[in-house]
């Protein structure tokens, strides 16, 4: 069977970070529609449903699902990178992040102008609800508008 993308391969019992900072994490980004991103970094803020925590070297094992909302990381060269996730799931496992997003958009490719517009049609739909229109869907489309704002804001830790 072949490993995840992603995922540590035999042999490496440390992580494939040899020679790298003592501080470093290894973080892995992917969705359906985009290939793996993979980044060193020294933490990493992951909006998890039970609510937003952070990741650093030697974090405890962990598999969780994602709520949407901003995936902040600062790398081991001082670049931030900030991505909008909506839901999915983030496995943490010796000193690597791996990040199974729905939808993943670095906040560089983000449209500010249309993450604003959606923002409006969601709430105009969640303040004069219509027949047609689904409160549940309406208040997802909201939440993601603000997480591709607030990845585009570089908002996020």
């Amino acid at each position: 069977m072949r490993p995840h993308r992603g995922c540590r391969r035999e042999g490496q019992e440390d992580g494939g970070l040899a020679g790298v900072s003592d501080q470093a994490i290894k973080l892995g980004l992917c969705a359906p529609e985009r290939d793996l991103v993979e980044v060193l970094v020294t933490k990493v803020v992951i909006p998890g449903e039970a609510g937003v925590f952070e990741v650093r070297r030697d974090h405890t094992p962990l598999l969780t699902t994602l709520k949407t909302g901003v995936v902040a990381a600062k790398g081991t060269d001082g670049r931030e990178y900030h991505f909008a996730v909506t839901g999915g799931f983030a496995e943490i496992l010796d000193n690597h992040v791996t990040i199974l997003g729905r939808t993943l958009e670095d906040a560089d490719q983000i449209d500010l102008e249309r993450a604003k517009a959606a923002r409006e049609r969601a709430e105009q739909r969640l303040t004069k609800p219509g027949e047609d229109i689904d409160p549940a869907r309406a208040e997802a489309s909201l939440e993601r508008a603000i997480a591709r704002l607030q990845a585009q804001a570089r908002q996020g830790y």
